[in-house]
């Protein structure tokens, strides 16, 4: 089971109150384990232009207004921007899909400026799994899989991601129960 380019979304009961309705893009899975970033949780108390300002980065970006989001709470103080396919960082950008992600400043610097990506979430810290952690969890009734979309990722708000990803599985969230069981 490979779940890059995959979302997780947490499920009711999950246990851990840092993912309760989460919706996780998954960067990376495999055998050595797992890498994703929360879409859906915006820091709190945190803006693009802060965070820009705080990086003494110059622009004039109208996305300064922009939250960033926790993506996790592995390395919060590392940065993380998830993008359209558009963009490519001149020092190192991960290709998932139709996404891409870049953890090098650079990034920052082209959003700043206007060079960046058309869409894109800017992230502090991530979510990580060692070897067989994730495919535990899920067995465990921890998480559901979905596709992930741009529109989904982007284009939707984060207060509706979690409801969205499940509809997109033909889930009516009214229906979850945090309980697992067998049949």
């Amino acid at each position: 089971m490979d779940l890059t380019g995959q979302l997780l979304v947490a499920m009711p009961g999950m246990g851990d109150p840092r993912f309760d309705r989460s919706v996780v893009f998954m960067c990376a899975h495999g055998e050595d384990g797992a890498m994703g970033l929360i879409v859906n949780k915006p820091a709190v108390d945190m803006n693009l232009g802060e965070l820009l300002d705080q990086l003494d980065i110059k622009g004039s970006t109208p996305a300064r207004t922009h939250p960033v989001h926790f993506g996790g709470p592995v390395e919060t103080q590392r940065g993380f921007v998830l993008h359209g396919a558009d963009y490519t960082s001149r020092l190192q950008t991960l290709e998932v899909g139709a996404f891409g992600m870049t953890a090098t400043q650079d990034v920052l610097e082209d959003i700043a400026t206007g060079e960046g990506p058309e869409r894109a979430l800017v992230m502090l810290g991530y979510a990580g799994w060692g070897p067989g952690q994730l495919e535990g969890e899920i067995a465990r009734n921890g998480w559901l899989t979905v596709g992930a979309t741009p529109q989904l990722v982007f284009g939707t708000g984060d207060t509706s991601k979690w409801i969205k990803a499940l509809n997109a599985l033909g889930i009516d969230p009214l229906g979850l129960s945090g309980e697992a069981g067998r049949a």
